[in-house]
């Protein structure tokens, strides 16, 4: 008789037991492509704010140049501005992608790399500036 009860046991349990198992092949799938789209998608944003970073550094790098070729050719207000710049550039914490202090850092080199073209009257752009949606149209 518990031989009987078993094998109705079983079909009554088949839904579940293929619920159970379509669950896990998927599950295993998903652990296997969202860690190669994860690596896709880190190293496409590492290339894109290495590629920014190195951007700001070569325009320090240019406008402290200048200023030691003629100390007298930018204020003294825009040097401390690219000094600042050029701080934050070596605050940037690139071996640690997750800490919070990114964002602030990156957006304090946004804000001043404007503020020293607008003060020296130049129209640099970066053509991989994220662009906010529509907001005045400002490239750099």
């Amino acid at each position: 008789m518990d031989t009987i009860e078993d094998i109705f046991e079983s079909s009554l349990n088949l839904e579940e037991t293929h619920f159970q198992q379509g669950y896990d092949e998927g599950y295993a799938d998903g652990l296997i492509s969202g860690k190669e789209e994860g690596r896709e998608v880190g190293l496409k944003t590492g290339f894109e704010v290495g590629e920014e970073l190195g951007f700001y550094r070569g325009c320090v790098d240019v406008w402290s140049s200048a200023i030691r070729v003629d100390p007298n050719c930018i204020s003294i207000r825009i040097q401390k501005t690219i000094k600042q710049m050029d701080d934050l550039l070596h605050k940037y914490p690139i071996s640690e992608p997750e800490n919070e202090a990114v964002s602030d850092i990156i957006d304090s080199l946004r804000l001043k790399f404007r503020a020293i073209c607008a003060s020296l009257n130049v129209k640099l752009e970066y053509s991989g500036y994220p662009k906010a949606s529509d907001a005045g149209n400002i490239e750099f």
